[in-house]
């Protein structure tokens, strides 16, 4: 041994601290990766599909009330009354296109 270096003796304790350490470091590594890959689930695109609320009548111009905002609606078809549930179609700037939602059968 080099007398000028320190012998460090590797005690349990330290071992554990070392496996810790590289088992978070893995940790990190895989969060980040896995948060790079996941599809962005934030903005206009993730409303099509989801329901709304019509405030004003839409004919075919009105507001609706979509994931806690009100929107400027244009309703796909006929004139839709206010109160009535809409599924919306598509996003094109600032205003939503709407179609009504389907009834659903009541199950006996």
């Amino acid at each position: 041994m080099d007398p000028f270096i320190p012998a460090i003796e590797m005690t349990g304790p330290i071992i554990v601290s070392i496996i810790l350490v590289i088992a978070f470091a893995v940790f990190v590594v895989y969060a980040i990766v896995t948060g790079q890959r996941r599809k962005v689930s934030a903005g206009v695109e993730e409303m099509v599909g989801k329901e709304a609320v019509v405030r004003t009548t839409l004919e075919p111009r009105g507001t609706v009330l979509a994931e806690g905002e009100l929107w400027t609606a244009i309703a796909e078809g006929s004139k839709i009354e206010a109160g009535q549930e809409v599924i919306i179609t598509r996003v094109e700037g600032l205003k939503l296109w709407v179609t009504r939602k389907p009834e659903e059968k009541e199950e006996k």
